[in-house]
């Protein structure tokens, strides 16, 4: 049984909302960053990437980058840019990408349902990445950065959403200079609110969509709180973490396509000859697409191929070797590329879908090397996947569009 709670949510005055939001930390570096904020004081990343207001010869993991980020976001509530809710809420948060809409429940949930699997992973995590948010959240005191999960749909749930959604006014309503439309209703009547936890309490297990590293990093400041206060009672607010809910038949998760940098040594058609044994290999007329799993587009010395992964290639029966990214790795990057470890290895690159065929295409052609466009994930694999207990390669999905961070900050110090 997934447990939700409402909270007081800080958040940004409404007529500064689109300028406030932001994109997530981890999907820029910090030059990109830089200059999304060069004409925008009141823009999130100020606080979720505080590295962007120093010189790049401050360490971006250093003491002061976390001092900062508290120092900004301190400032930005004494300065009445945020303000905090009187009292326990919940929320909904619609964004609208290409026609498509999602809308999910905002709220915050358990530590102990991560730690117990209520809460499914299917990526692994790593230490580095997860010591950064840790400092982070725990200098600046608060979630600064929801986690973006799902569940099996509930149309009780759904139908409820889409009640509130038409007869309440929302408290924002922009388009981000992206131009994915962002909603978001405030849920502040006490017995709405508890006909939602009770809907959730009925679901079995939630889903880490996106934001694993942000949910482990909120899970062991929470435990590192629990070890400096060992008579918590369970109620106090670092207990739990900052989360949207979305149910799962409105997500929609865009291919993660690969481009390695050179054919290992190889000809072209050496390369091509290796392919013969696990792929029927076709050129095509023009740029190629998947359409359905098992096959793959691959742009090589300026035209495309359509790649069909072969039967007995890989164990139909296994939830993530059947996946067409296992696939991929397992009969063509590591023994054909020698990419044995694509999380360590510099010679690939992951590319979001969502940057189109144009953009493998441009790799290919300015720094050589070979490009794969792949069928995307679905959300049943994602799920099955994390029912099995089993862990995804790296870079499986890739969601869009991003959740907005900085519209909802939870702190931790107060008692729920």
């Amino acid at each position: 049984m997934a447990l939700l709670k409402p909270f007081a949510a800080i958040r940004p005055v409404p007529s500064l909302a689109g300028q406030v939001a932001a994109l997530p930390y981890d999907v820029m570096n910090t030059e990109e960053a830089r200059k999304l904020t060069r004409n925008n004081p009141y823009s999130f990343l100020h606080v979720d990437k505080a590295e962007i207001d120093f010189d790049d010869s401050v360490n971006p993991y250093d003491d002061c980058i976390y001092k900062k980020a508290a120092e900004t976001l301190e400032h930005m509530r004494s300065n009445g840019i945020y303000i905090q809710d009187s009292k326990p809420c919940l929320y909904i948060y619609r964004e609208i990408m290409y026609g498509r809409v999602q809308a999910g429940i905002v709220g915050c949930v358990s530590i102990d349902d991560y730690a117990d699997g209520t809460i499914k992973k299917h990526e692994m995590t790593r230490e580095d990445k997860e010591a950064d948010r840790i400092r982070h959240v725990d200098i600046c005191d608060a979630n600064t950065g929801p986690i973006f999960l799902t569940y099996r749909a509930r149309q009780n749930i759904t139908r409820a959403m889409k009640y509130w959604m038409d007869s309440y006014s929302p408290i924002y309503d922009f388009t981000a200079e992206d131009g994915v439309r962002h909603t978001v209703w405030v849920i502040d009547d006490e017995k709405t609110i508890h006909s939602f936890q009770k809907e959730f309490e009925n679901i079995p297990n939630l889903y880490i969509a996106d934001g694993h590293h942000r949910a482990a990093s909120a899970f062991h400041v929470g435990m590192m709180r629990r070890k400096k206060h060992p008579n918590y009672t369970g109620r106090e607010e670092f207990n739990y973490f900052l989360a949207v809910l979305f149910p799962d038949e409105q997500l929609h998760i865009w291919p993660y396509n690969r481009y390695v940098h050179d054919l290992n040594g190889m000809t072209t058609a050496q390369f091509l000859e290796k392919l013969k044994k696990d792929f029927e290999l076709s050129p095509v007329t023009g740029r190629y697409e998947p359409t359905k799993k098992h096959e793959a587009g691959m742009f090589l010395d300026g035209r495309w191929y359509s790649l069909t992964f072969k039967k007995g290639s890989f164990n139909e029966e296994n939830p993530v070797e059947q996946l067409d990214v296992s696939i991929l790795q397992n009969n063509l990057l590591g023994p054909i590329l020698n990419i044995d470890d694509p999380r360590k290895s510099s010679r690939i690159d992951f590319v979001g879908g969502i940057r189109g065929l144009p953009e493998l295409e441009r790799l290919v052609n300015e720094g050589h090397g070979v490009a794969f466009a792949l069928y995307p994930t679905t959300m049943d694999d994602l799920m099955n996947i994390s029912d099995s207990n089993c862990i995804m390669p790296p870079k499986s999905t890739w969601f869009e569009p991003k959740l907005r961070s900085g519209l909802f900050i939870h702190t931790l110090t107060h008692e729920a």
